[in-house]
């Protein structure tokens, strides 16, 4: 029998591909330690994505490859998981305690873009990264409601900066904590954008591995600034399939191109509805409408969301789908959808900046 060799179990490793990436684990650089001695095997893979819910999945696909190799005694597999921070756009420098922004944003309101929001950050929580969300609509701040913690007033430990406030183990900052809810904001562009600015830079982030910025719908000054000012890692889009929504949701999609932000993909909401009591499925919305604008303009289409009373419900209560009903369907395609967003963003180019030394020419 010949001997069992680290080449061996390399070429296993390259047939065995990760269901998150599409890509085998030596070609996507997950594998970082293989070591073989007489008949046992040890492998140490590293995701670059929050992964808790396929950890013990991907740790088994490949214990049962290997195990089948000639002259394998025991396989020992270590899966975990390593988020760092990826580029942004040119001559923006990363904000201090994040290592990525997500910003998701929508041409139109009432696509359901903050409700996205929330759970997109909440799967991203389950799934074991360290995520805040940014509630960036000035006028209209609904994260409060939507994570139960609307009475909330942010503290400061040292008169200068903002503790965010924790809601489901997500850090959370927005307006609505800081003025009446009955209060409308009517400022001018220049205002909002200050507030932003502050929300985003007077916070005392800790140590996240994404934070997710909630939009106001629209292509205006907020948005403007945010793609150009701030370090965004990418942007989803959130649209339903109506016609009237998409002519919209393209509107964004192409700012964010004109500024350099990369499109991580688009998600469809409102996609489909079945009927609680009979059972009966209808596009309300129109149909294939997110698919065509990903084929249009050559992103990828993130995954479908379903118009339903449980999510509309569950979110005006606080506890949004994901925390609220975690074993729902719904709540599923919220986490596949997290996962395929961190995916995306784990391809990217990794942030370098840190690395270089800082240059300084002095007269002497």
């Amino acid at each position: 029998m010949m001997a069992l060799t680290v080449e061996a179990v390399s070429a296993v490793l390259k047939t065995l591909i990760d269901p998150n990436t599409q890509k085998d684990y030596v070609a996507s650089r997950s594998v970082k330690k293989t070591a073989v001695e007489g008949g046992s095997i040890v492998v140490d893979i590293e995701l670059g994505y929050p992964a808790r819910s396929q950890l013990e999945p991907v740790r088994q696909q490949i214990v049962t490859a290997l195990s089948s190799l000639p002259g394998a005694t025991s396989v020992t597999v270590n899966v975990t998981a390593k988020i760092v921070a990826h580029a942004v756009q040119r001559g923006v420098k990363l904000l201090p305690g994040v290592k990525n922004i997500i910003a998701v944003a929508s041409g139109k309101g009432g696509v359901g873009k903050s409700t996205t929001a929330a759970n997109l950050a909440l799967a991203l929580v389950q799934e074991g990264a360290s995520v805040g969300i940014l509630d960036a609509d000035i006028y209209g701040p609904s994260q409060p409601q939507m994570l139960g913690i609307a009475d909330g007033q942010p503290e400061s430990e040292d008169g200068k900066t903002m503790e965010p406030l924790m809601a489901h183990g997500l850090q959370v900052m927005s307006v609505g904590f800081l003025v009446d809810v009955e209060t409308p904001m009517v400022w001018r562009g220049p205002m909002v954008v200050q507030a932003l600015d502050q929300l985003l830079n007077q916070t005392r982030w800790r140590d996240l591995d994404y934070l997710v910025v909630d939009l106001p719908p629209g292509t205006g000054d907020t948005q403007l600034s945010l793609s150009q000012k701030v370090p965004v890692t990418g942007a989803v889009i959130v649209t339903t399939p109506q016609d009237i929504a998409l002519i919209d949701a393209r509107k964004g999609l192409k700012m964010f191109e004109k500024v350099g932000v990369p499109i991580i993909g688009i998600i469809e909401n409102m996609s489909i509805h079945v009927c609680s009591q009979c059972g009966h499925a209808e596009h309300i919305f129109g149909r294939g409408g997110g698919e065509q604008m990903c084929s249009d303009y050559g992103v990828e289409f993130l995954g479908a969301l379903p118009l339903e009373l449980a999510i509309r419900e569950m979110a005006d209560r606080g506890a949004p789908t994901v925390v609220g009903a975690p074993g729902s369907q719904a709540a599923e395609i919220f986490r596949a959808i997290a996962r395929r967003v961190a995916v995306k963003i784990a391809e990217k180019s990794k942030d370098m900046s840190s690395k270089f030394p800082n240059i300084v020419i002095e007269n002497t």
